[in-house]
Order: C-alpha cells, then structure tokens, then sequence
C-alpha cells in the first residue's frame, strides 16, 4: 500500500482576507501543519496543489522541500475545488488516496493513521465521523483515480463518493478537527 494525499490549497481565501494557508495556527502556518498531520499519520506521498503563487511558497514552509511532498499547480483555481484535486492526482498514483484540504489544520495525525489501518482492512470509501458528522481527510481507493481524473471540474469529490454510495464506510473518531475547517479568521478563535 502506497497512501497519497492530495492537499486542495488554490483557493483565494476571499472570505479569510488573504494568505489563508500562511496564517499561524498554534504558531505554525496552516498548509504545514495539514500536511503535517498527513505525513506524521502514515501517507507516503504528498502533493500540495496551490494557485501561481507555489513558487514563492516554498521558501516560506519548510514542509514544502520535504522530499515526500510535491507541489502542482492549479492555474484556474476558480473551476472549484475538484479542479485542483484533479491537478493532484494526474502526476500521481497510489492507493489509497486521502484528500484533505489545507484549511483544515485541526485533524490529528493519528486520526489519518486510524483511518489507513480502516483502509487497511476494507479497501472502501471511508470518511471519519465524529459526533454524528462526516468530516476530513476522505479516504478513496486508488481504483478510482481515473473516475476522479474523468469528472467535470463543475461538480464536487461528493459526486464519486454519491456514485459508490454501496462502498461507502465511516470510521468513528474522537477528533473534532475533521469537522472544523477555517474559512475566515474568526474560525482560529473558535473554541475546539
């Protein structure tokens, strides 16, 4: 099992007011500290997907020169967010997949370990769940890739996961970081 992640990190963050993906969550810039809960969870291969600003990114995030970690870029952003995991996958394979977007820096790294080892056992689309609500990193079979590289940029990843609704398990956690994703600066202050 080679586990990739794909990190959708093109967005504006119109709503945040800019470098979104830069702000310090616990003094740490939020991209580093998503793919570092990726990393430190088990998956072997990263590949952030920014706008055009990668390059000048990557002297500001360590976690960028990590040799597990590539960046793509996303040069119409504006198509959605399937767009940009679309511009992950198509340099990459792997099975399982995890996406996980950067703005959402809260998820624990042994929750994406539980949900490799679920992974691990049955090769399905898993979603954790906590409190009754599905959250992040989804976990998809390398099977799919394809299909996902196929999709009309319009629609959103919930169009594949609603297509193999049959294949479809949760894992329960106790991590309310799969849950909490940060959309303007107020969503820092929040308590957990």
């Amino acid at each position: 099992m080679t586990a990739v992640a794909v990190v959708p990190a093109a967005g504006a963050g119109e709503r945040f007011g800019g470098d979104k993906i830069l702000a310090p969550v616990d003094g740490t810039p939020m991209l580093e500290r998503a793919v570092r809960s990726l990393l430190d969870g088990g998956v072997d291969a990263v590949v952030v997907v920014l706008g055009g600003e990668g390059a000048d990114l990557r002297r500001l995030l360590p976690v960028l020169a990590d040799r597990r970690v590539s960046v793509a870029v996303n040069h119409d952003p504006s198509r959605g967010m399937l767009s940009s995991i679309q511009t992950g996958l198509a340099g990459v394979t792997g099975d399982p997949i995890l996406v996980l977007p950067a703005d959402m820096p809260y998820v624990q790294s042994s929750t994406v370990a539980a949900l490799l080892q679920s992974y691990d056992e049955r090769a399905a689309i898993i979603s954790p769940r906590c409190d009754g609500k599905r959250g992040h990193p989804v976990v998809i079979p390398g099977r799919h890739r394809d299909e996902i590289l196929r999709m009309p940029p319009s629609v959103t990843l919930h169009a594949l996961i609603r297509a193999h609704a049959g294949e479809r398990a949760d894992l329960e956690v106790a991590d309310r970081g799969i849950l909490r994703d940060v959309d303007t600066r107020d969503d820092l202050e929040a308590p957990a």
